[in-house]
């Protein structure tokens, strides 16, 4: 027979039930929640492509001429660039994505459709012209890297990769393509975060450049070339093209506004995956360039530097990061092309599209044709990035008209903010390239 409980026990066993239940309840609640947690990150998982489509357009060739300039001639002082570029790339960005997720249409289809005919043109056909500028840097870099690992000439390096960019772009759907641009990021972040263990990087002078702002001497040729690579007018053009492909104006309000929200998460960390691998460029110029006083003229010379600076394994990283780079970033420029050009007869991209395949000939085929004639394959990279910055306050005007309208975004339309910092953004744009065009014609 047991015996009784006691008093004392038969007192707390209410107490003890309840605090069992309310245990249960906040095992619950917890799981509830990480599973919350969990659902949002797969969904966001799946979200991410768009902005790291877009990030490998400004970690393209013309970047690492620009950058690799940057570090060498001027070491740490032109990192605040890097960081400008970036915040304005990432408020540009979600703008254009804006536009295409509340309003079903890219950014060239957008303004063939509430602008005027000559207008439109003027403003597109200069786009396409940034597309070129674009795609010669992406072929080039990729030209350069197959004669810097094969030495094959850089005529035949050229075709080689358009033919590659072509296959992708013919075969592939954006799903794909996305794919191999993830695996492509992911490969030249890696190859990076390698090179930056090599070299004895001054921190606290890498920290005073990201936020302090310098023109030395004789610099703004390259700030201007670090802006045209970072804040590229066909990126502009391509993520708005990329998002409005899925069609989300068709929903309703909730799922639109889900939407901007995980595509601001997706441009946010694409951004800033880009910001990091740009500034790695300049911090692996400036540590094993600058420090040493070493005169940079061409990648090549680049690559054959960092051979006894860092050993022969460095050279061959970064020349198969370059070929990624330009592969990658050719693929993202022949879009932009197809995707523009095929805006201006109001049509979406689409590869099966006659437009499409058109804007994406003219776009590939007459970038290799300027190839051929740049003797100075780092100046042309430098300067294709230099034509970027002259455009881009034609697409930011452009951008900033349509966005802020609200017979083109209804409800959508910016608020009196984002017209303010926008309309900074292109004052900022348009005063350095005043200043460049001073230095370039009055010295």
């Amino acid at each position: 027979m047991q015996p009784a409980p006691s008093p004392a026990s038969r007192s707390n066993t209410p107490a003890r039930h309840r605090m069992g239940r309310l245990a249960d309840r906040l095992k619950d609640v917890l799981a509830t929640s990480e599973c919350r947690s969990c659902a949002s990150a797969r969904e966001f998982l799946r979200y991410v492509g768009p902005g790291l489509l877009v990030t490998v357009g400004f970690i393209d060739p013309g970047n690492w001429a620009s950058n690799v300039s940057a570090g060498a001639q001027f070491g740490y002082s032109l990192l605040w660039m890097v960081t400008l570029s970036t915040v304005m790339l990432i408020l540009l960005q979600h703008n254009a994505a804006h536009l295409g997720i509340a309003t079903g249409l890219c950014l060239s289809e957008a303004a063939t459709t509430h602008l005027s005919r000559p207008v439109s043109v003027l403003v597109l056909g200069s786009a396409v012209a940034a597309s070129v500028a674009t795609a010669l840097a992406e072929l080039l870099g990729a030209a350069i890297a197959l004669r810097m690992l094969f030495g094959l000439p850089l005529g035949v390096g050229t075709v080689l990769t358009m033919g590659v960019v072509c296959v992708l772009l013919l075969t592939n759907s954006y799903t794909r393509i996305e794919r191999w641009i993830v695996g492509f990021v992911s490969l030249i972040g890696v190859s990076f975060l390698y090179e930056l263990t090599l070299v004895p990087v001054d921190w606290r002078a890498a920290a005073h450049g990201w936020v302090t702002p310098a023109i030395p001497p004789g610099s703004l040729v390259v700030v201007m070339s670090v802006l045209g690579a970072v804040v590229m007018p066909h990126n502009l053009f391509l993520h708005s093209e990329v998002i409005q492909s899925r069609q989300w104006n068709l929903e309703d309000a909730v799922v639109i506004k889900r939407q901007l929200r995980y595509e601001y998460l997706d441009t946010l960390f694409s951004m800033l995956v880009g910001f990091a691998i740009n500034s790695g460029m300049i911090l692996l110029a400036a540590a094993a360039f600058f420090s040493r006083g070493l005169q940079v003229d061409e990648l090549e010379q680049a690559c054959a530097l960092l051979s006894p600076l860092l050993g022969g394994a460095a050279s061959t990283v970064f020349a198969l990061a370059l070929l990624f780079a330009g592969l990658s970033s050719s693929v993202t420029a022949g879009m932009a092309g197809g995707s523009i050009y095929a805006g201006m007869f109001g049509e979406p991209y689409a590869i099966k599209d006659k437009h499409t395949r058109w804007g994406v000939g003219i776009t590939l085929g007459a970038a290799a044709l300027a190839i051929t004639a740049i003797d100075d394959p780092l100046k042309g990279l430098v300067y294709s990035q230099v034509a970027l910055s002259m455009q881009l306050p034609f697409t930011v005007g452009l951008q900033l008209y349509l966005t802020s309208s609200r017979r083109v975004m209804g409800q959508y339309a910016n608020p009196p903010s984002t017209r303010a910092m926008l309309g900074c953004i292109a004052l900022i744009v348009m005063a350095l390239n005043a200043l460049l065009l001073r230095e370039l014609f009055f010295g």
